[in-house]
Order: structure tokens, then C-alpha cells, then sequence
């Protein structure tokens, strides 16, 4: 599909304080007819991983040839060269990060973290938002290595993404000795979100990645240019285990280089329709958010954005979920549980497991697919519509695809091990530490037996029980009701209402 860009040939006149004026700006006008809190995007996406964790150039090579085959599952600028947006979430490629660092003369700790930056191209700008990313992570007590221009070349970029292209670099950061990988992650949420308060009014300035744990790269080329822009990606020596990829189209959204997926900790294929929703509960809920692992934890409040795609709120309530102590098996259960309500055949203890769930955390329905990687788990979820794809196919050699079709990935049948689909409201986990696979009933069998989850609704919830199915002993002297018993109807539930308001 090719998309051509829109002419802007309206007048529409705006109210400024008493008068009325024009827009000076096609800007003006942009923020005038677009509300950026009604993103949504529909998506080719995946994940290829080796089942028992071990790292190859061939996960990279694989996960780039399946997002080319992609490619008429997202949208074409007018020049030919620009997309929408595509990228790759790798579990970091330490080997390789220890080479680049060693080639720089610097020495890199046994718990260390790469951040992916795009910064202004205004040099001034550029370098303030260094100053102040390194403020905060030595505020955290992590100390700065270095920094690092990312190779790219930008004569594969169309007009349109050069026109965009920020400043690429990456950050190399050490963790004090005695740091657990967790909490080297927790402190780097805190210090993202600080500096990007900080830097709130530097439009150009946008965080990818800032993870001792999994590192980006994206933008707006073509699936088949990611490795010739990211001279990075086309180096045999960068190794991984797990690789998130994503093709994005954008149903109503403007092409923007950090709107690229995957986002820090997932991919989306669908949209989130009841992110209004979902961002009002998070909003409403800020100060209920506590861990004692992150005591300063409100500094990164607001926790979830508001005016960028459904996908980036998405994600950034799973990077809350995880900061606070959850695994990812766990969080994405909370997030997408499947439809568990009324299902008489389902489990009693694990249909209490997503009972406690459902007074936590509203569901984030879809249509929705999910790919998701913390660095040690991959894993595919449908939301419990199950109306995007997701099929896998797993070889002998222990590679593990799983994608939005089949087709993207050349192999033998010989070579075939076990194939299928994730459904509705469905969870596959890979553990690349115990090297294996876990379908819905494993996980799941799993999160029920973690707590007493029955015992404690038995004994906590109270629930409320229409008036009209109480026995006459249960609800007592009728002489004592000060209201009239009503048929359940809309204007005479809206009476009994009034009549207690009073």
C-alpha cells in the first residue's frame, strides 16, 4: 500500500482568548484535527528464539528476513522508501557490546547496561540532553562509560525518514558491584522517567531502550533496509537468543520514528480499544502503585502516556508491572486475561486466580496479539477475542517462530518438530534459562498455585445480590425500608437511586 501525503487546503478558524484567529501553521492545523490519544495501529509481528538460550547471529539473520517477508503488512510513503516503521528487540548481544567497548578502551562490568537514544540534530540540544541523561543515572549511582555514535547509513532512508532522522547514539552504563540484573532494570526505569520529565519539551528526544536486559533498534526504513541503516545488525558477531520483530501500519496515526515497535518490553499486532479506559484507571490509580523494591517510585509517575499509540501505554504498564516485582508470565495474565467469566468448565482455583486479577487490573482488550521479551522469556499472547493470527513452528535444530502468518520463514518439513497456533486468550512462554516451552494450561497451572487465591476471595469479597433474589429472612422487617420495591427499569432503577441519594 502506498500512502500519499495529505495537502492541507482548509481555513478553519480558532479562538484565541475573545477574538477569533487563523492557524499559522500547518502544525496548528495538524493539532487542531488530530487527537493524538486515538492512535491505534494494525501490524505484521513476531519472535524467533532459540530455545535453550543460546545465542547466534542467525536469530538476528532470521528475525530480519521474516520482518522483510512482512513487508505488505505495513504502509509505504509516497517516495518509496519511507514506512511506517519497523524494528527488532534483541535480548542484549553482550558479546558483541563487550567488543565495540574493548575497541573504545573501556571496561565494562559484570552488570551493565546499553541505552538506544535518538537525539535532537540541533548539536546545542543534542548535547544538553546528554548533560542530563548523565545526571540521573549518577544520581542512581551508576557510572557512565561512554558514548556511542551508532553506525547507520542514511542513504537507504526515503525523503520522508531522512527529513525525521534524529540523532542516533547509544549510552554504556555500569552497575556498583553487588547489583542483581533487576535492580540495576529498576533504577534505570526511574532514571528514564526522570529524564524524561526533564526533557519533556525536546520533541526529538526519545528513549528506546535503557536496559542492562534486552536493547532496540527501529525506524522508518524499509523491513529489508533495518540491517543496511543499522550497520550494527549486519555485524556477525552481534549474537542473540531472542529476537521481537514488528512491521507496522498505521490505521490513523503520522509515521513518527519513536512510534516504531517493538517498544521496550513488546510488539503489538491489533488495537487496544479500551485504552481510554485503561488510561484513566492507571491515571486514577497512581498513588495505590507501591513497592518497597522502588521507594522513590512516584518519581516516574505519570506511569502511562496518553497521547502516544495504545501499544507505548501497553508497554508501559508492563514495564511498571515488572519494576514492581512481577514476572512477565505473571504481569501479561493481569494485563490480558482470557475470557474466564463465564466459563463453567473452567478450574475453581484458577477462575479465582483471575477473579483477584479482575479487582486489580481491568482487562487491555483487543483485538490484540502480543509479542513480548524481558531477556529471559519470550512469549506470544491473543487477547481472549483471538481476531489476530499468530502461528508458530518449531525445528529441530531448537528454533522457535512465531508470527502473524506462516511463510516467513524457510524450513524443511523434515526439519519440523511441532507446529500450531496460539488461540483466544491464550499465553506461550519460551524459557530460554530451563529451555522450555510453555503453553496456557502449564503457565497457568503455574499462577493459580503461587497463592491461596480461592481461600482468600472465599474469606475477603462480599458480594452485592439484587434485592429481588434475597429471602424474606435475610432482608429482615420490610416495615424498616424507607423504599418502595421496583421493577428493574431503567427510569425506575434511576428513582431508587434518587431515593437513597436522599
Amino acid at each position: 500500500m502506498t500512502r500519499k501525503p495529505r495537502r492541507h487546503a482548509l481555513t478553519v478558524p480558532v479562538r484565541s482568548g475573545s477574538e477569533v484567529g487563523f492557524p499559522q501553521s500547518l502544525g496548528e492545523v495538524h493539532d487542531m484535527l488530530y487527537d493524538k490519544s486515538l492512535e491505534r495501529d494494525n501490524c505484521g509481528f513476531g519472535l524467533i528464539a532459540h530455545i535453550e538460550g543460546e545465542p547466534s547471529h542467525k536469530v538476528v539473520r532470521t528475525a530480519i528476513h521474516a520482518l522483510a517477508r512482512m513487508q505488505h503488512r505495513g504502509a509505504i510513503l509516497a517516495d518509496g522508501k519511507t514506512g511506517d516503521g519497523c524494528g527488532l528487540l534483541l535480548q542484549k548481544p553482550d558479546r558483541f557490546f563487550r567488543i565495540v567497548a574493548q575497541e573504545r578502551g573501556w571496561r565494562l562490568a559484570k552488570n551493565y547496561a546499553v541505552g538506544m537514544l535518538f537525539l535532537n540534530k540541533d548539536p546545542e540540544l543534542a548535547a544538553a540532553a546528554r548533560r542530563i541523561v548523565e545526571e540521573e543515572l549518577q544520581r542512581e549511582t551508576l557510572s557512565i562509560v561512554g558514548w556511542r555514535d551508532v553506525p547507520t547509513n542514511e542513504g537507504v532512508l526515503g525523503e520522508i525518514a531522512l527529513s525525521s532522522l534524529p540523532r542516533i547514539e547509544q549510552i554504556f552504563v555500569n552497575a556498583p558491584a553487588g547489583w542483581r540484573p533487576r535492580d540495576m532494570e529498576r533504577r534505570l526505569f526511574i532514571a528514564r522517567r526522570r529524564i524524561e520529565k526533564r526533557l519533556e519539551a525536546d520533541k526529538d528526544f526519545y528513549v528506546c531502550s535503557l536496559s542492562n536486559l534486552v536493547n532496540i533498534y527501529k525506524g522508518l526504513c524499509m523491513p529489508a533496509d533495518l540491517p543496511r541503516f543499522y550497520l550494527d545488525l549486519a555485524d556477525l558477531r552481534l549474537e542473540s537468543a531472542i529476537c521481537l520483530f514488528h512491521q507496522r501500519f498505521s490505521t490513523n496515526t503520522v509515521p513518527r520514528w519513536p512510534l516504531a515497535q517493538p517498544f521496550r518490553y513488546l510488539a503489538h499486532n491489533g488495537e487496544i480499544n479500551t485504552i481510554t479506559g485503561n488510561r484513566q484507571w492507571a491515571r486514577a490509580r497512581t498513588y495505590k502503585f507501591q513497592t518497597p523494591l522502588i521507594p522513590d517510585l512516584h518519581d516516574a509517575a505519570p506511569f502511562v502516556n496518553e497521547t502516544g499509540s495504545d501499544s507505548s501505554s501497553m508497554d508501559n504498564m508492563l514495564e511498571l508491572l515488572l519494576a514492581g516485582g512481577m514476572d512477565i508470565i505473571r504481569a501479561m495474565r493481569l494485563l490480558v486475561p482470557p475470557a474466564w467469566q463465564n466459563n463453567p468448565d473452567m478450574d475453581p482455583e484458577l477462575r479465582a486466580f483471575f477473579d483477584f486479577n479482575s479487582m486489580h487490573m481491568e482487562p487491555w482488550d483487543g483485538p490484540a496479539g502480543i509479542v513480548m521479551s524481558d531477556g529471559r522469556f519470550a512469549a506470544c499472547n491473543l487477547d481472549r477475542n483471538g481476531l489476530r493470527p499468530a502461528r508458530y513452528v518449531i525445528t529441530k535444530d531448537k528454533l522457535i517462530t512465531c508470527a502473524s502468518e506462516v511463510g516467513i520463514w524457510d524450513y524443511q518439513p523434515d526439519e519440523v518438530v511441532e507446529k500450531g497456533r496460539v488461540g483466544p486468550g491464550e499465553l506461550m512462554v519460551i524459557d530460554t534459562r530451563s529451555g522450555r516451552i510453555l503453553h496456557s494450561a502449564e503457565t497457568d497451572d503455574d499462577l493459580k498455585s503461587r497463592h491461596p487465591y480461592k481461600e482468600w476471595m472465599e474469606k475477603n469479597v462480599r458480594r452485592l445480590v439484587p434485592f429481588e433474589d434475597l429471602p424474606d429472612e435475610e432482608v429482615g422487617s420490610r416495615e424498616n425500608w424507607t423504599t418502595t420495591r421496583l421493577p428493574a427499569t431503567r427510569n425506575s432503577l434511576t428513582t431508587a437511586r434518587k431515593s437513597w441519594i436522599r
